[in-house]
Parts: structure tokens; C-alpha cells; sequence
């Protein structure tokens, strides 16, 4: 809140100082940095040393000439030069005291604001292939998801959050024949399990739930069931052979009772992992089936990108010159056999997250789609969109541990901790807490012993027991029938003047602006790093003062601030999809 005030002094004195009349500076451009020693000020900004050079003069000398028209603010104590330019702003404790009016006036809405007004985005988070359980690196893309989401709409953007779901191609294929042999297995037939088809118990269930369903619809006799011939090849390529011919021959053998399969999978899984996301607190406004593009928005791509003029065939394939583009190489759009590529679907689809009429589009992706995002942007350009229209969001992987034992997961030969087993052993605050509590280029190392852990080295502990502090307060003050009167604390907070009083009041005056910087720059990590700062500032105070003190003024003061402490770590937990405790 005092950081757009003070960027709005700026913007005035800029706009009235003669040396710097004539040149345009982006509001943006205009960085108020909050001061980490407040002896140095509350906020600080380099604007004089950013314009320096551009105006030949001294950064010195341009802050004074910026200093002396900065017009009268009553939020400001003083303004001084630093260093080599910088500007320091010290506020008054006044100003400090109406951050808490405002957070009991507004109480849940304080932090929200309508910078996002009138912009539309289509977040795309998780789209996992939909092959088994979601483990837990898909939880980290879930939360992440979830949360970023709330950020956006809590500073006024439109948020529609959206699920791809790959429901056709190779993956699926594989899915679908590791059920059918379990099936057989179920049916006493002697097949040798391939090593790459999908190994989870998952897989034996859904095949369980099959045969039930169905009895014995997709049952063939042992002599249908093919040999499989001898591959003179290294070991990996022949186990690729394999599931290959056993996809062929199932395809063959059940003709469109293999789709049958296929689907009766997929809704198992697809249930399952919706299930899994709604006991986390994650919910999505659309699941978008890849299976839905091929009869419309496909074709369309496909000749919206010929018509572009950077398509060409090359071995009865078509080709995309993403290179056109930046990419370092083309791409296949549709192979030899007239088949789609993934690529060309995937094109395919974020044409229609314009053509919905979206402003933005947001992806998040793993480290491991980082080759994909110039491809797709490339068609985007080549197609006519806007590329500052859309934006990926790359996020690293989670190894697990317990302790300082590392977790070893496959995903196909279905050794894998489930997101489900995570939650069921952490709990969801903690699993929520512990994946967006760095930043989403960084790399987690997620310890279930310190998830579990009620201690202040659990950060989730640690933000929530200040909450669960400050409702035993108000507690206790019944105990003692004494009354809590907000009026009175608020009509004397000039009594707040210990250091640790007036560092709680700066933590929760930045509230609104960690809230907007987090949905801007989409790091949901920066509130969690603040809601850890404000409950260290809170426990601090809580340990060093008393509180419920015989001065009657001072006490309904201190009680105003432990208030508005209590419902901006409210909050901020809610952002988070976390529970605000009031007893641990």
C-alpha cells in the first residue's frame, strides 16, 4: 500500500523536475524496495541511479533535485539521500496505525485488489497423462496450481482453471494393454507380463474391477494369444518391440473392444485422481480431452499453419519450420501414416484457449517440457498470436525423503510414493505448505519427517501456531472476563512503540503488496516466505511482552495488533488452501 503511494510522489516529481520533464519513465520502471534494516528507512528507491546516466548528471544530484519536489505526504516522517543516490522514505508510526483500521475494516478482503480487472486467463496445471495414481511430483504442480489461481483472483483477474487431458495415443495404448493382460492373468491364462507396460497395483485393480463389470466380455482363448517373435536387439529396444507388438496384436484380437478397455481404464483413473485433487482443496473449472480436437480445432490448425506459409512435406510427412522461429529444429505435424503428432495436437489446443476468448494464457510444465515451450510458441507466432499472450511457468522436480534417506521412484514399473499416501501420512496442510514453499525454479527436497514434525522447524507448524497463539489469547481474556474493545485499542495505538510492536505494523502494512508482487511475478512462494516472517515477528512479540496487561489502554492496543496479526495470517493461509488453526 505505501509503495504505490511512494511510486506515485515519484511519478509527480519526475513529471515537475526540469531535468527529467522531457523524458518518459514506465510507472513500472519505478522499483520501491522494502529496507531489510530500518535504520536505513522503511522503503528505499535507485530511480535517481537508473536515470543517471540516461540524463548525464550524478545520481547524487538527481535525488536531491527529486527530493526537493516531492510534494508534502503525511505518511512520510522524512526522505534521505544514501549512498551513492538512493532515496530512503522513513513513514510515521501514524501511518502505521492505520494499516490496522484498515485490516479491521476490511478484515477477509484486506490484501485483494483490482489491478487484474477486466483480463481473462486460462490457467492449464498438472495435465498429467492419465496412465495411474498421481504421485508426488504431480502434487507440487496441483498446489502450485491451485494456489497461484487464488493469488490471480484475489488481485482481480478472471481465472479459469483447466485440466489437458491426454486421453488418446501411446500412453493410453500401454494402459490399456497392461489391463487386458492382467485380465487375462485373472482368467488363468500363463502370460509373461511385459517390462515395460505398467506394473501398479493399480493396474491389477482396474483389471479386478473389469472382470467384475464385465465377466468375461474380453476373454479369447490361449491359443489366440500370439508368440512373440525372438528380437536379436539390446534389451531396451526390444522391450519397447514388445509392448509395440503386444499393442498391435490386442488391436487386432479385441477390434472395438479395445477402445472399450481403453476408456473403462481411463474413467477408473480419471475418478481416482479427481477424487485425490478434491481432498487436497484442488478443483478445476474444465478437464479438456485431447480426443476432443480431432474433429474440428485439429484440421483447422493444421490448415491455418499451411496457409501461414511455414509448413512443407518432407518424406510423405508434414513439417512445421519452427526454426522460423527460434526453435532449434522443425517439427513433424503429421507422420507418414497420416497420423497427428503429439505436437500437432498440443498446437491444436492452445488455439482454442484464444479462440475461447481468454487474454492470457498460463502453463504450468515440468523441467522436462523445457524443449517443448519454444515449439509451441513458434506455432503461436506463425498462427498469429501474440507471444507475450502466453506464458510457462517451468517447475523442478521433488525428490522425497525420510530423514536423510532419499526415496527411489519408476513411475512405470510402479515403485512410487502416491500423492494420497503423502497426504494420508503428512496431512494436506503440511503437503500444500511444503510445495510452495520455494521457488518454482528450485529444485524440493521434500522430508516427511519434518512434514510431520510439531515443532518450529516445520514452517506450516510454525505459521500456524501463531494463529492458534493469538485465538488463546482472546481465549484466556475470557477466562479472566476481561472484554475485548476494538474501539479502544484503535483510538490508542500510539501506545505501540516497542520495536518488536512497530516491526509486526511494517510486516502487515506489506501484506498487500506481497499478495500483488506474488500473482504478478507467479511465485506463491513469496506469500508462504512472508506468512513465515510474520508469525517469527508475532512469536517474538508474544515472548518478549505481555499482552493481557493490567493498563487497560495499552492492553486493548496490544489486543488490536494481535487481531489484525490474527486475520492477516487468516488470511494469507486461505490463499494457501491452508488451515488457520485456533487450537494445536
Amino acid at each position: 500500500m505505501f509503495k504505490q503511494k511512494i511510486s506515485e510522489l515519484l511519478q509527480y516529481a519526475l513529471s515537475k523536475e526540469p531535468i527529467t520533464q522531457n523524458i518518459q519513465v514506465n510507472p513500472d520502471n519505478i522499483i520501491i524496495e522494502t529496507s531489510k534494516n530500518t535504520e536505513h528507512g522503511d522503503f528505499s528507491s535507485n530511480i535517481a541511479l537508473i536515470l543517471a546516466k540516461t540524463l548525464k548528471t550524478s545520481p547524487k544530484e538527481l535525488a536531491m533535485a527529486l527530493m526537493r519536489q516531492l510534494p508534502a505526504a503525511d505518511f512520510l516522517q522524512k526522505v534521505v539521500i544514501a549512498g551513492p543516490g538512493f532515496l530512503n522514505f522513513f513513514l510515521t508510526p501514524a501511518a502505521l496505525y492505520t494499516v490496522v483500521e484498515l485490516i479491521n475494516q476490511q478484515q477477509q478482503a484486506f490484501g485483494c485488489s483490482t489491478i487484474g480487472t477486466g483480463q481473462t486467463i486460462l490457467l492449464e496445471f498438472l495435465s498429467s497423462n492419465p496412465t495411474g495414481p498421481l504421485h508426488v511430483g504431480h502434487g507440487r504442480h496441483a498446489v502450485f496450481g491451485d494456489v497461484l489461481a487464488k493469488l490471480l483472483q484475489a488481485v482481480g483477474y478472471k481465472v479459469h482453471k483447466e485440466y489437458y487431458l491426454n486421453d488418446s495415443g501411446r500412453q493410453m495404448d500401454i494402459v490399456t494393454i497392461s489391463v487386458w493382460l492382467r485380465y487375462l492373468q485373472l482368467h488363468q491364462l500363463t502370460i509373461t507380463f511385459p517390462a515395460n507396460c505398467y506394473h501398479g497395483t493399480y493396474v491389477l485393480e482396474i483389471a479386478k474391477q473389469l472382470q467384475t463389470a464385465t465377466t468375461k466380455q474380453f476373454l479369447v482363448a490361449a491359443s489366440q494369444l500370439p508368440q512373440l517373435p525372438n528380437w536379436h536387439h539390446a534389451t531396451t529396444t526390444a522391450d519397447e518391440l514388445e509392448l509395440d507388438f503386444w499393442i498391435d496384436q490386442a488391436k487386432s484380437i479385441l477390434k472395438n473392444k479395445y477402445q472399450d478397455i481403453l476408456h473403462f481404464a481411463l474413467a477408473f483413473i480419471v475418478a481416482d485422481m479427481q477424487q485425490d485433487l478434491a481432498e487436497l482443496g484442488v478443483s478445476y473449472d474444465n478437464w479438456f480431452t485431447e480426443s476432443s480436437l480431432t474433429a474440428t480445432a485439429l484440421p483447422q490448425t493444421i490448415e491455418l499453419l499451411k496457409r501461414s506459409g511455414h509448413t512443407y512435406q518432407q518424406n510423405d510427412a508434414l513439417w512445421f519450420r519452427s526454426s522460423n522461429f527460434q526453435d532449434d529444429k522443425d517439427r513433424v505435424l503429421i507422420r507418414s501414416n497420416g497420423q497427428p503428432t503429439y505436437f500437432a495436437n498440443d498446437v491444436a489446443y492452445h488455439l482454442t484457449k484464444f479462440s475461447r476468448g481468454f487474454t492470457t494464457a498460463l502453463d504450468i510444465v515440468g523441467a522436462d517440457h523445457h524443449g517443448y515451450i519454444p515449439r509451441v510458441k513458434a506455432a503461436m507466432q506463425a498462427c498469429a498470436i501474440a507471444i507475450k499472450r502466453l506464458t510457462f511457468i517451468e517447475l523442478q522436480n521433488v525428490s522425497l525423503y525420510r530423514g536423510t534417506t532419499k526415496i527411489t521412484m519408476s513411475t512405470r514399473h510402479g515403485n512410487f510414493v502416491t500423492l494420497r499416501e503423502l497426504r494420508q501420512e503428512v496431512g494436506n496442510d503440511a503437503a500444500r505448505f511444503f510445495y510452495i514453499n520455494c521457488k518454482h525454479k528450485q529444485h524440493i527436497d521434500f522430508d516427511l519427517e519434518l512434514a510431520r514434525s510439531q515443532s518450529n522447524d516445520n514452517p506450516v507448524y510454525y505459521v500456524q501456531y501463531a494463529h492458534a497463539r493469538i485465538c488463546s489469547i482472546f481465549r484466556e481474556l475470557a477466562n479472566r472476563n476481561l472484554v475485548y474493545d476494538s474501539a479502544c485499542g484503535q483510538a490508542n495505538l500510539a501506545l505501540l512503540t516497542a520495536t518488536t510492536e512497530l516491526a509486526l505494523l511494517r510486516l502487515l502494512a506489506a501484506y498487500p503488496e506481497t499478495i500483488i508482487t506474488s500473482a504478478q511475478l507467479y511465485e506463491p512462494y513469496l506469500l508462504s516466505n512472508y506468512l513465515r516472517n510474520l508469525a517469527a515477528c508475532f512469536h517474538t512479540y508474544y515472548n518478549t511482552h505481555h499482552l493481557l496487561v493490567d493498563n487497560q489502554l495499552l492492553m486493548q492496543a496490544r489486543l488490536v495488533l494481535a487481531n489484525a496479526t490474527r486475520q492477516v495470517l487468516n488470511n494469507g493461509l486461505n490463499l494457501l488452501g491452508i488451515t488457520a488453526q485456533e487450537n494445536m
